[in-house]
This record gives structure tokens, C-alpha cells and sequence, in this order.
């Protein structure tokens, strides 16, 4: 058990390291609360914001609403999914509004020993942070007191988060002729995140994990792809109101958006903390990426290795070598960490490289990314003009068998690469031809 843990703290260092100071946006429907969730989320939050993380929270009201409208006796209207807000409907969303903020401020003040709350003391400020306008007449039909976004006050939301504090986000905004309008909850976290710049727009939904029409699971998509998956109409409404305003956050320049089911526990940590996640992650172009590594790799190239030294595998190398050395490196990336890396050493002479290092997280091995670095490695081989790829191993000889890769003798190496073999170790050599 305490391996475990202490594992598991471990693996989750690199998001935290790149986490800190970020901003993140975490919107979620009024059907959380409805649904007696909000303080688990509470929980969550008050975590992130511990790590260093500022949030901005931004709430939704739809059921709320419904509830407020159907004690008067009034009929929700809706045009294409748009609620058509009278003055009873704004009566009512002002009212829903006040309600769930002091919900949210109650949740966050908990304090009780014992709990994940405990110490924790956070602040939450709200107020008129959003400028509204009318949607105006569509099709026709008066939205009337329906509005859309068209301002978020960042020069007042920064100071805030950067003294440690919360931020809330009802969805109303407010013209500066001082009337209210009822907007979107979707529309004002997308607003948000770009006014702030946020490093991720975070949607806690309703909604289960998106699934395509084939029944497959949507983990990662970029926001180009988003429009190919809507041509089909085959998601549900919801499922596709989500990815639409993912996607109009991620062109508009937010890096990532997220999309998790909030019927899971604990579904934000699962989603941030861990390789693949529980939700979708929406991005502008792809979250996996596979590079030529620079100086500022080196920690993420040393962590991953220096497991791998320890227990004899490899040879140790050290910071400044892997600094001198960083330009034969290639990493992969997910989400901005480093989990995987290889080395490519020339031997010109004899139209011949090393590959060395090929490292993958043991947290992630077993899913391919092995073979799709060592494949990236004969390719930047093969456009160096080299003829031939070797290895020297001392326990994954196997793997590459498998792979194209045949046993060869030291007398094969290149004649540098002779001289600095090491006796004491007995490394297996072996080469595949390009």
C-alpha cells in the first residue's frame, strides 16, 4: 500500500510541476448540484487550488431555473435549444443565480478536520465580471432578456486569482445600461478562458464519456476533427453542444479542453492526474507529440532515466552530459510531460547510428508508444543518410528481435563505438538495416 501511494505521488510530479501557476476554467451545469455532488467537487477544487493552481469556477442554472418557473406556473420556451427568457424567466434565473452562489461559497467553506477541506480557508469572489448583449431577434423570435457574452473583466479577475483567491461566474451578464441578461453557462466559461488566456477549459458534465457513431470511445480530438465527428449527427445534443463551444475555446487559443462526466468520483483529478485520463480532451492540433528535444527537456529526460540507471539497465549519464548530448534526443510528449525519449548517435564514417535510451513511462508501457518512438528514430536515421540502426542492450533484446533488429558482434560496431564498448557490462549488440 505505502508503494503504491508513494508510487503514485511520484507519477503525478510532472503534472503538478507543469500546472503550477496556470489558470484553469472549470464549468459545470446546474445539474451537479441538482444531482448533490458540488461538495466532492469542492473537494477537488480547493486540491487544485492547493497545488498552485488558479481556478475560476463558472456555474450553470438551467434546472434551477425550470424549478423557479414551474413553482410559478410558468412554461419554460426554448428556440433551437435557446431558452427564450421573458421578465418572469430573468426573475427566475436572478433568483437561481443568487441561490447556487451561495450554495458554491457554502461548499467551499467547509472546514471540518478530517476531510479534504480542512485548513484550507479559500475566499470565492463574484461579481459583474460579465458584459452581456441581446442575442436580439432570431428566425423571427424575440430571445428578449437572452444574451450572449461580450466582455469578461480580466483586468479585475487577475488581481484575484493572483492573491490566492477563487473566482465564480453566474450566467448572467450585465449591459452598461444596466440591464441583466441570462447567457449560457458554456458561453461565459469559453469567454473566460480566452479573456484569461487559461491553460484549460475544464466541463464537468452531465453527459457520459462521448462516444462516435461506430460506439468508440472520443478521448482526444483535435477541434478539426470536432467538425467531422458533428457532420455525422450521430452525437447527442449535448455531446455535441459541448465539443462545439471545446472546440471555439481551442481555435480562440485555449490549449486544452476537457470534458468529464461528473457521475464519476473524483473525475477532474482522474482527468488531469493520469496518462489517459477519463474524459475527452479536445485540443487545436494534436496533444501527442513526437519532437527533436531542446535544453529545456533535460529534466524531463533525467527523470524518466534515472530509474533505469539505478537498477543497472542503463549507463549513467548525468545532467551535464545529457545537456551536451540533448541535440541527439527525441522525446514525446503528452499534455506537456515528457513520457517517453530516445537518443540517436552518428557514426558518419560507416553510415551507421546508435539508438540509445529508448525509454517509455512504466506508466504508460504496453500501448505502442515504444515502437512509435523507435520508428521515429529510423526515420530521422534514415533522412540523416545512414544505412543501418544499432543498439546495445543488456535486457530488451527480445523486443527488438520483434522488431527487425538481428544480433550482431562487437567487430560489427563502428570503430569509435569499438573502442568505448564496455567489457564489464557485455552488452548485446544488435542492427537492423534501414
Amino acid at each position: 500500500m505505502e508503494e503504491q501511494f508513494v508510487k503514485w505521488l511520484r507519477s503525478v510530479a510532472p503534472y503538478i510541476h507543469a500546472f503550477r501557476g496556470q489558470t484553469f476554467v472549470v464549468a459545470f451545469p446546474g445539474e451537479l448540484v441538482k444531482a448533490g455532488t458540488l461538495p466532492v467537487l469542492a473537494h477537488d477544487i480547493s486540491l487544485l487550488h492547493a497545488l498552485g493552481i488558479k481556478v475560476v469556477i463558472v456555474h450553470g442554472s438551467r434546472p434551477q431555473v425550470e424549478e423557479q418557473l414551474d413553482l410559478r406556473h410558468v412554461k419554460s420556451r426554448y428556440y433551437n435549444g435557446t431558452r427564450i427568457t421573458d421578465p418572469e424567466a430573468l426573475e427566475c434565473a436572478k433568483e437561481a443565480a443568487g441561490e447556487l452562489r451561495l450554495d458554491i461559497e457554502a461548499a467551499f467553506s467547509q472546514g471540518l478536520p478530517n476531510t479534504p477541506m480542512a485548513h484550507a480557508e479559500i475566499r470565492i469572489i463574484s461579481g459583474n465580471f460579465v458584459t452581456a448583449t441581446p442575442l436580439g431577434i432570431i428566425d423571427g423570435i424575440d430571445l428578449q432578456w437572452t444574451g450572449k457574452v461580450r466582455k469578461i473583466a480580466y483586468d479585475s479577475i487577475h488581481p484575484i486569482l493572483a492573491s490566492g483567491d477563487l473566482v465564480l461566474l453566474s450566467p448572467l451578464g450585465y449591459s452598461p445600461t444596466g440591464e441583466a441578461f441570462n447567457v449560457r453557462m458554456e458561453d461565459v466559461a469559453v469567454s473566460a478562458a480566452l479573456a484569461l488566456h487559461a491553460h484549460k477549459l475544464i466541463f464537468i458534465t452531465e453527459i457520459p464519456l462521448i462516444q462516435d457513431a461506430e460506439g468508440n470511445e472520443v478521448r482526444e480530438v483535435t477541434s478539426h476533427q470536432v467538425e467531422e465527428l458533428l457532420k455525422t449527427r450521430q452525437l447527442a445534443p449535448e455531446a455535441a453542444s459541448y465539443l462545439r463551444y471545446a472546440a471555439k475555446a481551442c481555435i480562440g487559443g485555449t490549449p486544452r479542453t476537457h470534458i468529464v462526466p461528473y457521475a464519476t468520483d473524483g473525475s477532474v483529478l482522474l482527468e488531469l492526474f493520469t496518462h489517459d485520463g477519463i474524459g475527452t480532451m479536445v485540443t487545436y492540433e494534436n496533444v501527442e507529440t513526437l519532437r527533436e528535444a531542446t535544453i529545456k527537456d533535460v529534466g524531463g529526460i533525467l527523470k524518466l532515466i534515472e530509474p533505469y540507471e539505478a537498477n543497472g539497465t542503463l549507463v549513467k549519464r548525468g545532467r551535464e552530459l545529457i545537456e551536451r548530448e540533448i541535440e541527439y534526443f527525441s522525446v514525446m510528449e503528452h499534455d506537456g510531460v515528457i513520457f517517453g525519449c530516445a537518443a540517436l548517435y552518428p557514426f558518419p564514417a560507416e553510415k551507421m547510428a546508435e539508438m540509445a535510451c529508448l525509454i517509455v513511462d512504466p506508466e504508460v508501457q504496453g500501448e505502442g508508444d515504444g515502437e512509435t518512438i523507435l520508428n521515429h528514430m529510423e526515420d530521422r536515421a534514415r533522412a540523416l543518410g545512414f544505412d543501418s540502426l544499432f543498439i546495445l542492450t543488456t535486457q530488451t533484446a527480445h523486443w527488438f528481435l520483434r522488431r527487425g533488429f538481428v544480433y550482431a558482434s562487437v567487430d560489427e560496431l563502428p570503430k569509435d563505438r569499438q573502442r568505448m564498448y564496455n567489457w564489464q557490462r557485455k552488452s548485446q549488440v544488435l542492427i537492423k538495416k534501414l
